[in-house]
């Protein structure tokens, strides 16, 4: 079977000695994305994990798809359901806020269906999405790397990436979100692939 991301390795490990030596322990790119999620799924599988650990993210999803027979709810299935039972899966005032809003605004049509989306460029679809309260660009960026499949995408906003390449360099600070922008202008245009290795530094 073909590696999809052969050419992007080898542009990752030609960068310099840091990357070569990183791409080779890590071993093919394995990203896979999920190009089936609506982006309303996309966005409110984001804000689940917003700010939290993976286990945490995973277990107040587990609960949430409950409430809908592990089935992913529509729209009006999240706008009918009571805030308590929502704030028992774990969620935040906050996040429940958010995901009600992502719910509304899909059935407005502020948030695109999937074919729309798919239309849209990074930047546009980047700066109408994070109108909607709790939306912020990382998590706009998650739903342009899993749901449609860009590999261009740096989420300079995010910890791993940012730690990632602090360990990757041997640096004593990580770089700061411009920095880390400025640093991804280097790694186009294999930038998704690029966070998935950054992602994945072992600490020193």
């Amino acid at each position: 079977m073909p590696d999809p991301f052969l050419e992007a390795r080898a542009f990752l490990a030609g960068l310099d000695p840091d990357w070569a030596r990183h791409v080779e322990a890590v071993g093919p790119c394995l990203h896979q994305a999920k190009p089936a999620r609506e982006p309303c799924e996309a966005l409110v599988r984001a804000i689940a994990y917003q700010q939290l650990h993976a286990r945490a993210g995973d277990a107040i999803l587990g609960r949430f798809l409950g409430l809908y027979g592990q089935t992913f709810p529509s729209p009006e299935q999240i706008l009918a359901t009571d805030f308590e039972a929502l704030r028992a899966c774990g969620f935040s005032a906050g996040k429940i806020a958010t995901i009600r809003g992502i719910a509304e605004a899909t059935l407005s049509g502020v948030v695109p269906d999937y074919q729309a989306a798919r239309a849209m460029d990074d930047e546009a679809l980047i700066e109408r999405l994070t109108r909607l309260r709790g939306i912020g660009r990382w998590t706009v960026e998650m739903l342009l790397i899993y749901s449609l499949e860009r590999l261009d995408i740096l989420p300079a906003d995010d910890f791993g990436v940012r730690e990632g390449y602090r360990r990757l360099k041997g640096l004593e600070q990580q770089p700061t979100r411009r920095q880390m922008i400025e640093i991804g202008l280097s790694l186009r245009p294999h930038r998704t692939v690029a966070a998935w290795y950054l992602w994945r530094v072992p600490a020193r």
